[in-house]
């Protein structure tokens, strides 16, 4: 029995460290800009990367996510930066990607937004979607490894909705204005756990 009982206060004491949040969103002072440029600017302010081109009747959004570098940051912690459309809970196709240490931003889709959008109904869109019973993800989010990659920059084109899109491949349409889209910060541990979510814009 006391063998069982501390193999139970094991489990349970390595849980709490697990999802123990290590700062909160205080401690970076996070803040967030999105607004509508030209082709040019938006090449400006990816380089040396490549920002996504648009065509006629698309919309350049141009969006920075800044933060202060928190006192103690925990080892293998990580952010994502979340663009949801407000109005169809979906996120853009394609974003490209800038930041003060280039290796460690990325884009993509992983469980921690999953998780996200279960705790927070705001964040509904920024994981999966069940379409026709089955787990769909058609947008990205930008993925940060290192608390000292501030300032974020990015960049993404919203097209003109097409009704013959299928469901699943779904993403965020234009006409819209910057303050139709959200910009969210949402802070992650080592395997993907979620300490926290930030609504930073809109």
């Amino acid at each position: 029995m006391a063998l069982l009982l501390a193999g139970v206060a094991g489990v349970a004491g390595w849980r709490w460290w697990h999802h123990r949040v290590p700062y909160g969103p205080e401690a970076l002072n996070a803040h967030a800009t999105l607004e509508v440029v030209d082709q040019a600017t938006a090449d400006a302010a990816l380089k040396p990367g490549n920002a996504e081109q648009a065509e006629d009747g698309d919309q350049i959004f141009l969006g920075r996510v800044v933060w202060n570098r928190p006192p103690n940051p925990q080892k293998g912690g990580s952010f994502r930066v979340v663009v949801l459309d407000k109005r169809s809970h979906l996120p853009p196709g394609f974003i490209a990607v800038a930041s003060a240490e280039p290796d460690a931003v990325s884009t993509g889709s992983d469980g921690s937004l999953d998780i996200a959008q279960q705790r927070y109904s705001w964040l509904r869109g920024a994981g999966t979607r069940e379409v026709n019973g089955q787990a769909w993800s058609s947008g990205s989010a930008i993925y940060v490894d290192s608390v000292d990659a501030s300032p974020v920059t990015f960049q993404f084109v919203l097209r003109p909705a097409r009704p013959q899109t299928p469901p699943e491949n779904m993403v965020a349409t234009g006409p819209a204005k910057p303050e139709d889209l959200l910009v969210a910060l949402i802070s992650a541990g080592s395997d993907g756990q979620v300490y926290w979510a930030q609504r930073l814009l809109n």
